[in-house]
């Protein structure tokens, strides 16, 4: 059975993101170094920061270890970053442990069978456009925008939405100019 989208999204209090063909297209550029460049998308940048100032966590669950990545994520402010881990079940484990959480106030975002297992067992699992169809057919729901060229401001502005702060965060902006 189908979950209820919107119900769920309203559980969230944990946003967990891999990095390759989520926060990325997926293309690993190599420089003659050997360090891996990355391209980010900036509204997914501001989409991280919307949900953290609005009190949703961001973490970051990744199989391959980068600089970049590194980089990126202190730049948004992003505390919880596991790098290396083929195997994502153990960072996840540690993750609910950290923030004391359940399985049912963690979205997770995928694109790939790496993701599979966990995405399994959170409250809100979402496929990227771009996914491998294995991923879609196991997600709760599937973005509109591939990995790195929005997806993840896709995702903040459903949760923000569901949790009915997105209005006001427009207002503010309106109103405001920013923050």
């Amino acid at each position: 059975m189908k979950k209820n989208i919107p119900h769920a999204a309203q559980q969230i209090k944990l946003l967990i993101l891999d990095v390759d063909g989520v926060l990325t297209d997926g293309k690993i550029y190599v420089d003659p170094t050997q360090e891996s460049l990355k391209a980010f998308h900036v509204q997914d940048g501001l989409g991280i920061k919307l949900l953290q100032k609005s009190g949703i966590t961001v973490a970051i669950i990744t199989g391959k270890e980068s600089t970049m990545v590194a980089v990126r994520a202190k730049t948004l402010g992003i505390e919880h970053v596991y790098q290396n881990q083929p195997n994502k079940v153990a960072a996840f484990e540690s993750l609910l442990e950290k923030l004391s959480l359940t399985p049912e106030q963690v979205a997770y975002v995928g694109d790939d069978i790496p993701d599979l297992y966990v995405m399994s067992k959170v409250g809100l699992s979402i496929a990227v456009a771009n996914a491998q169809p294995i991923i879609a057919q196991y997600a709760d729901l599937q973005t509109q925008l591939p990995g790195g060229h929005g997806a993840v401001r896709e995702v903040a502005n459903l949760l923000l939405n569901a949790q009915g702060k997105l209005a006001s965060i427009h207002s503010h902006f309106l109103t405001q100019g920013g923050w």
